[in-house]
């Protein structure tokens, strides 16, 4: 701290780090007592004695081992190739994991496109109405999801989209609607900083708007634009209100197997995934920091 503060301002210094760190300890606590919880060898929700004395015997991988078997026709074969292809065809968390992962991809390739697309044109100081434009794009992030899913469970009904035949098809377009908005926000703020005299500069020289484009403006919104896939996969990934209302039997998400998983039957094996989630979660967000602080430096902007 510089020598020029007083007393006071030290203090004030000093109590804001404990009152910033009380409140980071109160958001992260509940997170981190999971993990350990995971390895209980015990089927409880509690640490036993053994866990609390650092008994190795009090930490086991079953859980995470119950997430191949859970649904297996016969999780006490060798584990050879055929045992690996039951537990692909039939686990019931790896098949809730592919749905996710086959949902996530195609509801964040759409979700990105059509919020980059709008982000685009809600940048343009020539667009009419942006503002009320731009309320109701990103209205899905501010209406109560269950309100959402209600609407869109009648809206589809009305269509028929579930004789459609086309699998995942309701759940993908419910989840990029929830995803857009995420795009939108992350591409809109790197656009706040990019140069329109560069796209004039291309057109002067020939350049059409695809070309433009690709060439000029995509290469400096990508931080954003990845930035907000990656929300927008996370946002479908950890979706469950929407899946429960438009999604079919066989459409059974992670979070919606973990909700079945609750309320049917309480295992320890949710903790397990939670883990898993997290770490997945924690390497999202560093992507998107990095990705962040290499937005700044195409902008001139240096990093903090």
């Amino acid at each position: 701290m510089p020598n020029y503060l007083t007393s006071n301002e030290v203090l004030w210094h000093y109590t804001y780090l404990a009152i910033c760190s009380i409140i980071f300890v109160f958001l992260i606590a509940p997170i981190l007592v999971i993990i350990p919880l995971s390895f209980n060898v015990a089927p409880y929700f509690t640490f036993t004695e053994k866990m609390l004395a650092l008994d190795p015997t009090g930490y086991s991988l079953r859980w995470y081992d119950l997430l191949l078997t859970f649904g297996m026709t016969n999780p006490d074969a060798p584990r050879d190739l055929s045992w690996w292809a039951d537990a692909w065809d039939n686990a019931r968390w790896i098949n809730a994991a592919k749905n996710s992962i086959i949902i996530g991809f195609f509801s964040t390739i759409l979700a990105t496109t059509l919020g980059t697309i709008a982000a685009l044109g809600l940048s343009r100081s020539e667009m009419p109405y942006r503002r009320a434009i731009m309320a109701i794009l990103i209205s899905p992030m501010i209406v109560p999801i269950i309100i959402v899913a209600t609407g869109l469970f009648f809206f589809y009904s009305a269509l028929g989209i579930q004789n459609w035949g086309i699998p995942y098809l309701g759940v993908v377009l419910a989840h990029a609607t929830l995803g857009i908005p995420f795009v939108i926000i992350t591409v809109t703020a790197t656009l706040v900083g990019f140069d329109h005299s560069l796209t004039r500069a291309a057109a002067s020289l020939g350049a059409d708007s695809f070309t433009t484009f690709r060439r000029v403006q995509m290469p400096l919104i990508l931080p954003g634009v990845v930035s907000g896939a990656l929300f927008a996969f996370v946002t479908s990934f950890d979706e469950v209100v929407v899946v429960l209302f438009v999604g079919a039997l066989d459409e059974q998400t992670i979070p919606r197997q973990m909700w079945n998983g609750i309320r049917e039957q309480i295992s320890p094996a949710i903790l397990s995934v939670a883990t898993i989630l997290v770490v997945i979660s924690i390497l999202l967000l560093t992507t998107v920091e990095l990705l962040r602080r290499r937005s700044e430096r195409l902008r001139g902007v240096t990093p903090q």
